[in-house]
């Protein structure tokens, strides 16, 4: 298959392009490098610079089998800022991308989505069927997005399958997860061991959890990439998806912490600060519906070899810079 994948220069996005390539598919990188960097790129891949919603330059890189659409704004806080870059960025950039892919004939579409479109849910885990209640425009662009896939697919434009991430996380030798700036909680952990930071802020402590921090459902990024190549496959057969994409396994903050101290050796200085705006208590997935449709088993979600992988690709990176 010819492949566009937007957003290519980030995290999921390389390690899903690198997949694919060795999966023998054609990829076409496309990214504006606003947020990701040019030397995650797989070297198989052909990278265009530019911006998945500039219908003219998509228009040009010529016809695909499917597209995925990892580029996005991902920061909740930040959107509570700011939201109307994020409605911008997130809904209308992709709404664009897809009148271009349904103008060529594209006919499968799988887009990067999130559980941040459920909000704070009080029963784990969360089904693919619980009310919808995103609690920052983050949140809310995905769920606009999700929308306008759904009416696109009934009308029979173009095949689609939304995949709502939990939390991304790990990392390979070739693709560790880095940010800029950082605000993903494992990456600013091992940046304390490593002693790239002072300490480590836990943004609350009076959650209604055990331990009374936030709980968060970690995926593993090989995992992730793996399944986006399932949901492809299953678009041939499906005309519309929407699957969680998580370990159904919940860890708290203070695990996290405890899991970094482990496999690192390094005790961490960690200070409690006030919650931050927009973040539920809870968040584990089902994963039921992605394990029967898209045959998908995550292999790599164990908390300890999230934490073991991520602080092996970040020591690899940080020595090829040494």
């Amino acid at each position: 298959m010819r492949i566009l994948v937007t957003g290519a220069a980030g995290f999921i996005g390389a390690t899903t392009a690198e997949l694919m390539l060795s999966r023998g598919h054609d990829v076409v990188a496309l990214d504006n490098l606003v947020a990701g960097r040019r030397e995650n790129v797989p070297g198989g891949a052909t990278f265009v610079e530019g911006d998945c919603g500039d219908m003219a330059l998509v228009s040009s890189l010529g016809d695909f089998d499917a597209c995925v659409h990892f580029a996005g704004l991902i920061e909740p806080r930040v959107s509570m800022e700011q939201p109307e870059r994020f409605f911008e960025n997130n809904v209308a950039s992709s709404l664009r991308l897809l009148e271009v892919l349904i103008q060529r004939g594209v006919g499968r579409f799988v887009f990067s989505s999130s559980c941040a479109v459920y909000g704070d849910q009080l029963e784990m885990p969360i089904t693919e069927d619980r009310p919808i209640n995103p609690l920052s425009p983050y949140g809310q662009s995905k769920r606009m997005v999700e929308e306008a896939m759904t009416w696109l697919s009934r009308l029979g434009r173009i095949r689609t399958a939304s995949l709502r991430y939990f939390n991304a996380a790990g990392g390979t030798l070739a693709h560790p997860e880095r940010h800029d700036p950082e605000t993903h909680l494992i990456p600013l952990a091992l940046d304390v061991a490593a002693g790239r930071r002072d300490y480590l802020e836990i943004y609350g402590t009076d959650y209604p959890t055990p331990d009374g921090t936030c709980i968060r459902d970690y995926i593993h990024v090989s995992d992730l990439a793996e399944a986006h190549l399932l949901a492809i496959e299953a678009l041939a057969e499906h005309g519309e998806l929407t699957l969680n994409l998580g370990s159904a396994v919940g860890s708290s903050n203070r695990q996290v912490v405890d899991a970094v101290r482990h496999v690192t050796g390094m005790d961490l200085d960690v200070r409690y600060v006030a919650p931050r705006p927009g973040d539920p208590a809870s968040a584990i997935a089902s994963n039921d519906k992605a394990r029967e449709v898209l045959h998908w088993q995550p292999r790599h979600s164990e908390l300890e070899k999230i934490v073991a992988d991520a602080w092996a690709a970040r020591s690899a990176w940080s020595k090829d810079r040494a």
